[in-house]
């Protein structure tokens, strides 16, 4: 299929800092050697969308308006680079969109468009009976969980396999039910490590049902004394923090643990009511930040545990990429061992992105907000 059969293709852009987004024409952009063009179908919306649309430069400011953002994306190849051994045309497939990534900083390469690069090394086949919208809910959060639990400056946990055996090894995992959590927690498993997790009560059922050997009630106020206990006579893998609060929770955790004193960290701490509204309510936000950051530096340096921060994009550029989208995924979604998760809320049509990013924002609770863009 040639480029000039493209043109009628559609593109959701961030004309302009802390703007809502514009729905327009778009430019068909051929692939490089190593990737392929897929048009979508369905794509799903993340926290880095709105964090980039509502904070203008302080997120991402190395991107130039306009720009196509999106991270999440399903849909089939319609064309392939030339050292693509991978894929044809017509395949359906699930991908990570790394267009946001400073790396790339590439409109050609985000999701919400009719037609996007997709590099191969972070893009998978998806089975025929996994809908385009369940398997859209992946991408991002299952790189960003393979970061934090495989890179070898993070926790470097052994690889996952469907055919795996137990390490012996106890991971924690704080904010299960989100979308990272959902996946890290399935990676976890299938690296053959237990696992601890957490959600509110409502969300226990699904954890342990996609692998969790033991969910606790973040709300509780025993919360972190039980988790302890429950590591009593165990050895510590490490943790996945995900959500407001969950690094200092994982290291009071961890240091009272034995074993590996290491959190990834895959979220910032916001404080309670987001971004400011007015120019006059930047310098209080920057110091909250700032004076959260603090503390949890000085809390993991007081404990002995190190904290670090993951970049979700990462497996494109290293071996994480290959070893989960091509060397796991694929089987594990076809033997049906690997569940997409969570469950989407899919709305439909462009003009429906703007209202996703609001809908996330607002907070979704083991849901993901998804958006059908095509057949």
């Amino acid at each position: 299929m040639q480029p000039t059969t493209m043109s009628a293709a559609t593109g959701v852009y961030l004309s302009a800092k802390k703007a809502p987004l514009e729905v327009r024409s778009a430019v068909y952009t051929p692939p490089g050697d190593d990737e392929i063009v897929i048009r979508n179908v369905a794509v799903a919306v993340n926290p880095l969308d709105w964090f980039k649309r509502d904070s203008g430069d302080i997120a991402f400011k190395w991107i130039k308006y306009p720009f196509i953002m999106g991270s999440d994306t399903a849909g089939e190849v319609v064309e392939v680079g030339a050292k693509v051994k991978r894929f044809s045309v017509g395949d359906r497939v699930l991908g990570h969109a790394v267009g946001m990534d400073e790396r790339s900083n590439k409109s050609s390469e985000g999701a919400f468009q009719t037609y996007t690069i997709l590099r191969q090394n972070v893009t998978s086949h998806i089975p025929d009976f996994i809908s385009f919208e369940q398997a859209c809910v992946l991408p991002l959060g299952l790189s960003t969980a393979a970061s934090g639990l495989f890179m070898k400056n993070y926790l470097s946990l052994q690889p996952p396999s469907n055919q795996r055996k137990h390490t012996g090894e106890t991971i924690l995992i704080w904010g299960g039910s989100t979308s990272v959590g959902c996946n890290a927690i399935q990676l976890a498993r299938h690296a053959g490590y237990e696992v601890f997790t957490t959600a509110s009560t409502k969300n226990h059922h699904l954890l342990l049902k996609i692998g969790a050997t033991k969910v606790f009630d973040y709300n509780s106020p025993t919360v972190i004394q039980d988790i302890t206990q429950a590591f009593t006579g165990k050895n510590a893998a490490g943790a996945l923090a995900i959500g407001n609060g969950s690094t200092n929770a994982c290291i009071d955790v961890l240091s009272h643990c034995k074993g590996r004193k290491f959190v990834a960290q895959a979220s910032a701490d916001l404080p309670p009511g987001g971004f400011p509204t007015n120019s006059l309510g930047w310098i209080p936000f920057g110091l909250s930040m700032l004076s959260s950051v603090a503390r949890t530096t000085w809390k993991s340096k007081a404990s002995g545990i190190e904290v670090k921060f993951i970049w979700g994009s990462d497996p494109a550029w290293n071996e994480v990429g290959g070893m989960i989208y091509e060397g796991f995924l694929p089987q594990a979604l076809s033997q049906a061992t690997y569940i997409p998760a969570p469950e989407p809320i899919v709305l439909a049509g462009w003009d429906k992105v703007d209202e996703g990013l609001n809908l996330n924002r607002q907070g979704v609770s083991a849901r993901k907000v998804v958006i059908r863009v095509g057949n």
